[in-house]
């Protein structure tokens, strides 16, 4: 892998003398004549016998070789220290954006998945081209078998993080602060992991569980669900009509408020608690009128039957 510029030391350079370079080959321009080797394998022009004689030396034939040389290694490296291959995506070792480098092959590995998948299905494949081979696969595989999962990289290094905590003798971190371990807050991500439990793919679920021991959320620790805006929407409508049925009329003062009860039901028989809420109704018919253009014609046929009017 000799750099394209690099010529070997001259005669009177110490270097030279130092590296045991021959003083016949002083200025011999070692780069450009391994990229003509290159060129002249490429194009089928090489007697196989000097093939042999470069690759014994441990000739790279092609550049983007090369190129995959330089990043394993540095991936070797950032996981020898780090004790996984799941880097963040501005991890680098020595010089080298081996982040960068990791997403990239992920990618290419997810495009060689998607093409077997496809294969295997008796499904037509337009290109390989950017595919991961099954070699480089293996390659990272050996470094780190989970260096590319199916969820993000940042779930599954979080899980590594808690299990090499769990496994080192710690407890189960459970609140945010609690442990921070290569810049991960993993008793934050425990919180998060059984707060959403059920959007997690069962394997993760089983991961978690049985190997980490970390269980779903009950449900008096899951915080409320955010109401979207077809729901407040729904609830302001509510509270119209209860001031329709009992004023018999909707011409609503600005600064009205109405109280409206949400939840469960009148007898209680649900078992569900019902809850009183305090809505700016006034407020909030004033904005429909003037919105009046924007909404859906049921939104305004709805308002119209209890006596919305419009100007």
């Amino acid at each position: 892998k000799v750099p394209f510029t690099f010529r070997v030391p001259g005669r009177d350079d110490q270097e030279a003398e130092g590296e045991g370079w021959p003083a016949a080959l002083a200025d011999f321009p070692l780069g450009q004549w391994i990229a003509d080797a290159r060129r002249f394998y490429a194009r089928g022009d090489m007697d196989e016998g000097r093939v042999e004689q470069l690759e014994k030396l441990g000739m790279v034939w092609s550049h983007f070789d090369v190129a995959w040389e330089e990043g394993l290694a540095a991936a070797r490296g950032w996981a020898a220290e780090a004790g996984h291959l799941l880097a963040p995506l501005d991890a680098t070792y020595q010089g080298y954006r081996v982040g960068i480098w990791l997403k990239n092959a992920r990618a290419a590995a997810r495009k060689a998945q998607v093409i077997e998948q496809r294969r295997a299905g008796g499904l037509p494949v337009e290109s390989v081209a950017g595919a991961l081979s099954d070699e480089r696969r293996e390659q990272l595989g050996d470094i780190d078998p989970s260096w590319c999962p199916a969820w993000p990289v940042e779930w599954q290094r979080c899980f590594h993080l808690v299990r090499l905590h769990l496994e080192a003798g710690g407890e189960l971190p459970t609140e945010p602060g609690e442990v921070v371990h290569q810049g991960e807050d993993l008793g934050r991500w425990v919180r998060s992991v059984g707060l959403g439990w059920d959007k997690l793919s069962t394997v993760q679920q089983w991961m978690c569980e049985q190997v980490l021991g970390i269980e779903p959320a009950a449900e008096d620790e899951r915080p409320p669900l955010r109401r979207t805006q077809a729901d407040k929407w729904a609830m302001n409508y509510e509270a119209a009509k209860q001031f329709f049925e009992r004023e018999g009329h909707l011409r609503v003062p600005r600064k009205h408020v109405e109280w409206i009860a949400v939840g469960g039901d009148v007898s209680g028989g649900s078992g569900e608690k019902q809850e009183v809420r305090e809505l700016g109704l006034g407020a909030w018919i004033g904005n429909q009128r003037s919105r009046a253009a924007t909404l859906s014609p049921e939104r305004v046929e709805l308002l119209s039957a209890i006596g919305m009017r419009w100007t």
